[in-house]
């Protein structure tokens, strides 16, 4: 295997293995699950997302596909500080319930959306 496509497979784990977190601690918030505040439950999210900020630096600097020269690349930059805002609403800052579980739903479609941009290499994925 070569290097590109190592830091490759790492990325799509890490994403993976961050969306799965998510998803559980996502249950978790709306299960009123007491694991949401423990302290691995706040640690290693921290720890996959910097090794896919890492892989995703890494994967950007070898390919020399930099976001101001690529549209798909640019709106998925965009996509994941939205999924980023958008779940902190859901686990952390909605004040209600409710908000919390129509951030958590739009997150996880803001993560499709990702996965699609970066699997078809299209801003507009779906048309």
């Amino acid at each position: 295997m070569d290097h590109y496509a190592l830091i490759k497979s790492v990325h799509i784990a890490c994403a993976a293995i961050s969306l799965s977190g998510f998803v559980l601690r996502g249950v978790w918030m709306l299960t009123g699950s007491a694991l949401l505040t423990h302290r691995l439950t706040r640690l290693l999210p921290h720890l996959v997302d910097s090794g896919l900020l890492l892989s995703a630096l890494w994967l950007v600097i070898t390919s020399e596909q930099y976001p101001s020269g690529r549209d798909w690349l640019t709106v998925k930059l965009v996509a994941v500080v939205l999924y980023i805002l958008v779940g902190t609403v859901a686990l952390k800052r909605g004040r209600t319930a409710r908000v919390r579980s129509l951030a958590f739903m739009i997150a996880v479609g803001v993560f499709g959306y990702i996965v699609a941009v970066a699997l078809t290499r299209q801003p507009w994925p779906l048309t």
